[in-house]
Order: structure tokens, then sequence, then C-alpha cells
């Protein structure tokens, strides 16, 4: 088995992104990122560019996390609905 990512979480992610969303993709969400992001972050995100350079996102159905990769931890900087633009995100970084 691989190296395990420790994860943290953006203070806005707990108190704003998170409470947000229902309690379905509470978890769903939360099972993505246990499942793919703690294990292998580089497979299963894609590269994000201009403002957000250094960070990646992950799609989990309508939603995206984005988050930077760091030596042995992942910080999840946002939890999004696909249908809202990455702007708000860059000021999180």
């Amino acid at each position: 088995m691989g190296m395990r990512y420790v994860i943290s979480l953006h203070h806005i992610v707990t108190t704003r992104d998170i409470p947000k969303l229902d309690a379905f993709w509470r978890h769903t969400i939360r099972d993505g990122i246990r499942e793919k992001l703690a294990s292998k972050p580089e497979l299963y995100g894609k590269p994000l560019r201009n403002t957000l350079k250094g960070c990646w996102g992950l799609r989990v159905g309508d939603y995206r996390v984005i988050y930077k990769i760091e030596t042995s931890s992942v910080r999840i900087i946002a939890v999004i609905h696909r249908s809202r633009g990455y702007g708000e995100v860059a000021s999180r970084v």
C-alpha cells in the first residue's frame, strides 16, 4: 500500500462550504476525499491553471473539491458546486 496523505481543511471549508451541503453530498464528498485524495491525489484530480495554478480539482458529482498537495498532506481549499466559478477560491490559496 502506498503513502497516506494527511487531510486538512481550510477554515472556510468547515464553516461555510460543508455546512451548506445536504447530508447526501456531505457524505459523498467526505468519502471521495478519504478514498481518493488520502491515497493518490495526483491520480484522481486534475491540475488547475491561471489564478489557481498549483492547485488541483477533484470532481465529485456536481461538486468540485479544490486542494493543494504538499509533501505529506493534502489541504482542501474549497468545496464548490460546479455552477459557481473559481473566482472566490483564489483568495483562499
